[in-house]
Formats: structure tokens, sequence, C-alpha cells
């Protein structure tokens, strides 16, 4: 096959989806394809003009001069290439291809829900609403579709004004470092690198600052079970920086010698860290997956996440579920309690039940094993391009 790949620039810094388009590219490469990326390139974004500025330079380049060089790069193209755009945000160059062989990789759509006022928790500016219908009304002009869960997929119906041809869903790929290892040699590791004691274990969370991922829960939940029970594991909150609420809400507690944040590891000493933790932690709001879950226990570690979709869908049976974190200030010291008390639980497991658990995370852990979910998607890249090459009557 013949794949382009859209994705988007590197000048803003996203990680995981650029990440995502390599794993994608390289993974096609493997397989006997050609494949090349395309993103837009920073023109506009390089005018030497002040920061508040440069959203809006990036969105010229993006959506003006980018749609221009797709036009001209089209016609170079052989008929039967497959355009693959590696985010459903991606939407706004759909219609330059929707007539071309094309599939649309849907990861989440917290962001659309939010424009329509369907999540409290994250209110969008009018501006912020107008982006995401630009978003939505290019992405509904796309046929074909895989999404990363069930849940992505229903949110996906849930804006699609018809039932699109081919919508699968095809979990991503753990990546092949996250496996167990000596949970002795990853603490000894981390208590050097991170300058802290953590040979006793310590309660974990890997995040960034994003509304959904719930980061003070995470501390809400630490302080709840430090305050009802008497173990002093300290808690390690591994990721972006903290923002200033959470530093905040930190300076409050009185475990704030216990609260670390951890910034600027790569993705070994991130396995270390799973390896190493008495429980991990991941109150979520919502997901488009949930890729923490899956990764800590493919890890050896045990899992305390929100009892709903998607975190339920990767988690299978082998996690510790609490109720999503409710709004209502009486009603969350409740939730954080309720929560304290599931993490004692996981804290105070016999080694047997301890065991089960892991296991059973091990083996939930290899439904998303990388070759397998790339081999699902070259069969239906594959579906696609033969719907196109298919005579019509």
């Amino acid at each position: 096959m013949d794949i382009v790949i859209f994705t988007h620039p590197d000048f803003f810094n996203s990680q995981s989806m650029p990440r995502f388009a390599k794993m994608l590219s390289e993974g096609m490469k493997e397989l006997g394809h050609k494949v090349e990326i395309w993103s837009p390139k920073p023109k506009f974004y390089r005018l030497g003009l002040p920061d508040f500025y440069k959203k809006w330079l990036g969105y010229l380049d993006q959506y003006i001069l980018f749609p221009y060089e797709i036009r001209s790069r089209i016609k170079t193209k052989p008929a039967d290439t497959l355009y693959v755009f590696a985010d459903n945000a991606l939407g706004p160059w759909v219609p330059l291809v929707a007539d071309r062989p094309h599939i649309i990789h849907c990861h989440d759509f917290l962001a659309q829900r939010s424009a329509l006022d369907e999540i409290p928790e994250n209110p969008t500016s009018w501006t912020g609403k107008k982006y995401q219908l630009y978003i939505r009304e290019g992405y509904r002009q796309g046929k074909n579709f895989i999404s990363v869960s069930h849940k992505t997929k229903s949110d996906l119906f849930s804006f699609l004004k018809s039932t699109p041809p081919i919508s699968e869903v095809v979990y991503n790929g753990l990546n092949p470092i996250y496996k167990p290892g000596d949970i002795r040699e990853s603490r000894i590791l981390l208590s050097s690198n991170f300058r802290l004691n953590l040979m006793q274990g310590y309660l974990l969370h890997i995040g960034g600052n994003q509304w959904y991922k719930n980061r003070v829960g995470v501390i809400e939940i630490y302080n709840a079970w430090r305050k009802k029970y008497t173990h002093s594991l300290p808690l390690l909150l591994v990721g972006q920086k903290p923002s200033r609420e959470l530093l905040q809400l930190v300076e409050s507690s009185v475990f704030k010698e216990d609260i670390h944040f951890i910034s600027g590891v790569d993705d070994q000493q991130v396995v270390h860290a799973y390896r190493g933790a008495s429980v991990f932690l991941f109150p979520s709001l919502a997901e488009g997956f949930g890729w923490p879950i899956a990764e800590a226990m493919a890890c050896g570690c045990r899992v305390l996440t929100t009892n709903e979709a998607p975190m339920t869908e990767v988690a299978g049976n082998a996690a510790e579920l609490i109720p999503c974190k409710p709004r209502n200030n009486e009603a969350i010291q409740q939730w954080a309690a309720d929560a304290a008390n599931a993490v004692e639980k996981i804290i105070t497991e016999t080694f047997e039940q301890h065991l089960s658990f892991v296991n059973e995370g091990f083996e939930n852990s290899k439904k998303y094993n990388a070759e397998a979910a790339t081999a699902r998607i070259e069969h239906i890249y594959k579906a696609v391009l033969d719907t196109y090459s298919r005579p019509t009557e």
C-alpha cells in the first residue's frame, strides 16, 4: 500500500499524537508498505511575535497554508493512495481527501463533548466551541474510522450524521518495555534517582494536568488514606510539572512532605515506577482509552481506577474500582474516604491475593499486543482500499 499519514504539527509540542503517527508509520513500513507523514510546517508560527499570537499564527499554518500544500501534493499521488488521519482532531483536513481512500483514527471526543457543554468540569470558550465545530464538520465528511475503545466508538457515533461504511475498534499495542521486573531493584534505582526513600513502597500516579486526569482527586485520596490509616508510604505524581492549584493543595496538606512531583523522567524510569509501586492510582474523570492502566498491569502493579468506561474496558476484572469523583464538596469528602478504603484493601492484601490480582493483570494486558494491533490495522486499511476499488454499479 501507498500510505500518507496526517498528524499534528510538532511546533505545538504535542507528544502523544506524533508518537502514535510514528508508531503507525514504523509498523506499516515493517509490513512492507510505503509510508509518508504529512504535517504543517511552522512558517507564520516562526514569526517573532509575542506568545499570545503564536497559537493563531499556528492556525494559519495548519488551516490556510497546509491545505494549499495538500492539494498540490495529492496531484502527485497514485489514485489508490490511502490517506490516514492519526487523530479525529485533524477533521478540518478530511474534506480535502473525502472522495479518496481514507480512514480516521479516533482517540477521544472529550473536547468535542466539552464544547457542547456535556462536561461541566471543562467549560469551553466561545472561540473554543467554534473551533470544535470546525473540527466536527470536517470529520463528519469521513467514511471510515478506527476507534481506540468501544467508548470512543460510541462517542463517535453520537456525532456522526449517518452510520459509516467502516468503523472498527482496535486497542493500541503496548510498548514492549512495559513488563515485570525485580521490585526491590526498581525501588533502589528510583530512591537513588529521586533522592527519596522508596524502599517500603509508595503510591503512584502518572499523568498530566489535564482536567480529566484528576490529579486533585489523587491528592484528596492520599490525604484521606493517610488520615484514616497508619501507613506512611509517600505519593509520587510522575509527569507534567504541577499546576498552581496542585501546589496550593499540597501546601495545605498535613502530609505535604510525603507528596512528590517528579517530572522529566524517561520511559524506562516510568517502567521502574510501575514495578516498584504499592498501588497505582488512576481515578480519571474521563479518558479515550486509559493507557497507564494497561502499562501498570503489564509491569505487575496493582491498579485502582474509576468504575466507568473506558477505564473498565481497559482494566477488565484486574483492578480495584471506585466511583467517579462527584462535584459536590461534601460528597467529595466521602468519595475520598471510600477510595482510601479501597487503597487500604490493596495495601493489606495477602501475598496470595496480591499474586492472584497481579497475574490477572498480566493476562489482561496481553490484549494490548503491539504486533497484533498493527496487523489488525493493516487488515482494516486493506478493507478500506478494497471498497474504493470495487466497480460501481
